[in-house]
């Protein structure tokens, strides 16, 4: 940050956030599988933050406050975790602890990650330098909406992780590929209509969200799209079984394949058809993630079984698709019509996975028999 002379308030801002990771514990709490702590606290503190920017944050020149703003909201979340830490954690003696002989594992868990942020600040940086800076805004916007509609699905990865790594533990490697095929089902589910749906609405929802001017935005995100099933299958892939069955090596690798691809893929692509060939470099590397994952685990899952029910997902997804599509273009662009876009796809995909007797549909019964025993 020093030697960083462009805005440099910006980076001291942004430092509060390294402060705030060093008091994340938000992971023992998914080890313990309590996750309602987290989610309350962090809750009430992101909603505190929302009012505190539409408090304090006035103009355009108010960024370094936004960031802090931004950054604290993070720190406190963290910190309100503590309280609770001494009544679930048993007192251990330090001569015990042997951080040590974790360094290699985290290391393992490292690479992917920067991997995935190399590839990601890579796209953007290319599309600067070889069409302009404004395409490189365009990229950001279209995969901060796409995203965020992701972690809905690769929420689930959170949760069942250590569910996974439990029955791991107790050598239940049944129960564990039972959870797989389950999670893999569930997320082809959510993940197909999200896609669909999102891809539908973009054209329109890009200058609705983003305002007059970000038209580029939706062709773009309607290729992107397409990541949201493609990573919701390589996280449950990789995150909910490669991870907790020990293979970090090859989780690790696929993500490392993936950002290679991505490199060689974006100079042709971004040449020929600038921000959209970007997004399809995207596409087609997180495709080259998600194969390896299955190559990976090919000895060890079915995979006719992980892929039993996903043509129904598809084939009503689509469905869906054409009709919120022509809904989209030819109704007008406002969010009432679009509130209308989102009601008629969630009903037409509802009815035709009941139609095709999905598996989806058999474990929501399950699930409200279970809740009506209680």
């Amino acid at each position: 940050m020093i030697f960083y002379t462009r805005q440099p308030e910006y980076m001291w801002a942004q430092s509060l956030n390294l402060i705030a990771i060093a008091f994340d514990i938000s992971w023992f709490y998914e080890g313990i599988e309590d996750f309602k702590v987290t989610v309350l606290k962090n809750s009430l503190v992101k909603v505190l933050s929302m009012i505190a920017i539409f408090v304090f944050i006035k103009g355009p020149n108010d960024v370094t406050l936004y960031i802090i703003v931004l950054a604290l909201s993070t720190l406190i979340g963290n910190l309100t975790l503590w309280p609770n830490i001494r009544r679930d954690l048993n007192k251990v003696s330090l001569r015990f602890l042997n951080p040590w002989k974790h360094f290699l594992p985290m290391a393992e868990l490292f690479i992917p990650q920067i991997a995935t942020q190399v590839y990601v600040q890579l796209n953007k940086t290319m599309l600067g330098v070889m069409v302009n800076e404004t395409s490189s805004g365009y990229y950001q916007y279209s995969d901060n909406l796409v995203k965020l509609i992701l972690a809905l699905v690769t929420a689930t990865g959170t949760v069942m992780l250590p569910h996974v790594a439990n029955a791991v533990s107790h050598g239940d490697m049944h129960k564990v590929n039972n959870m797989l095929y389950k999670s893999f089902d569930f997320v082809s589910a959510v993940s197909y209509p999200l896609m669909f749906g999102l891809a539908a609405v973009s054209l329109t929802l890009a200058t609705k969200y983003y305002g007059p001017g970000y038209e580029e935005v939706g062709p773009a995100m309607m290729i992107e799209s397409i990541v949201i099933l493609i990573i919701a299958w390589s996280n449950v892939l990789g995150v909910q079984y490669l991870l907790p069955i020990h293979k970090q090596r090859a989780f690790t690798f696929s993500v490392t394949f993936g950002a290679v691809i991505n490199l060689i893929l974006n100079v042709p692509l971004i040449k020929v058809w600038g921000l959209n060939g970007a997004m399809w470099s995207t596409v087609l590397s997180e495709v080259a993630v998600t194969l390896y994952q299955l190559w990976a685990v090919h000895g060890l899952l079915n995979i006719s079984k992980l892929f039993s029910s996903t043509w129904k997902y598809g084939l009503s997804g689509f469905c869906m698709f054409v009709v919120v599509f022509g809904m989209n273009q030819h109704l007008s662009n406002t969010w009432i019509s679009l509130g209308l876009e989102v009601i008629v796809g969630i009903l037409i995909y509802t009815f035709l996975i009941y139609l095709l007797k999905a598996d989806i549909i058999n474990q929501l019964k399950k699930l409200v028999e279970n809740k009506i025993r209680r």
